[in-house]
């Protein structure tokens, strides 16, 4: 098995592709501590290496955030824990622990098309650099939009501007209703 690694505009996040599926098509799953990686067997083994603050898994990559350390002394360690799970074919999240998809409310058109935006143009580009970002809701009296950034976006020095001058800026040229768009 070979993996491949990445850098990400966060310097601090590094992305490794497995080549193969990881967490699949449309499906993430993000870990910001020790205790939230209950449900997975890898991330609990990634933070098992003290400057592992964060794991994210994408569809076909994760990407792993350090606290402190350099990459160089890092990457060996998490890339031997990544191997050694996938060789293993453990499982990547318990079944019996995975969370519970939310109800899908009922929404203005107005929220449909921010979500399909968000689905079709902006995740996939945001998945590109290790990250994720998701909906969190629409405040219709005052036109913000709610976004939750998680993987290599969460704490990325880029991020206010990937939000303000990209999201932002995109969603307000297709859907007048926007007038802003803050992270959660």
């Amino acid at each position: 098995m070979f993996i491949q690694t990445e850098s990400t505009p966060n310097p601090a996040t590094l992305k490794f592709l497995p080549g193969r599926e990881v967490m699949g098509e449309g499906r993430v799953a993000d870990f910001d501590s020790a205790e939230a990686a209950g449900r997975s067997p890898l991330a609990r083994t990634l933070f098992e290496i003290p400057q592992v603050g964060r794991v994210f898994f994408g569809a076909d990559f994760i990407s792993v955030t350090k606290t402190d350390g350099d990459w160089k002394h890092l990457k060996p360690g998490i890339l031997a824990v990544i191997m050694e799970h996938f060789t293993r074919e453990l499982p990547l999240i318990d079944t019996a622990a995975e969370e519970a998809e939310p109800a899908a409310e009922d929404e203005s058109e107005v929220v449909a098309q921010i979500r399909d935006l968000i689905e079709t143009r902006v995740r996939p580009a945001v998945a590109q650099d290790g990250g994720d970002i998701i909906y969190h809701g629409f405040d219709v009296a005052s036109g913000v939009v709610f976004l939750h950034m998680r993987g290599s976006c969460a704490g990325c020095p880029s991020s206010t501007m990937t939000l303000k001058n990209g999201i932002e800026n995109l969603l307000k040229h297709y859907i007048p209703e926007v007038s802003a768009v803050e992270a959660v």
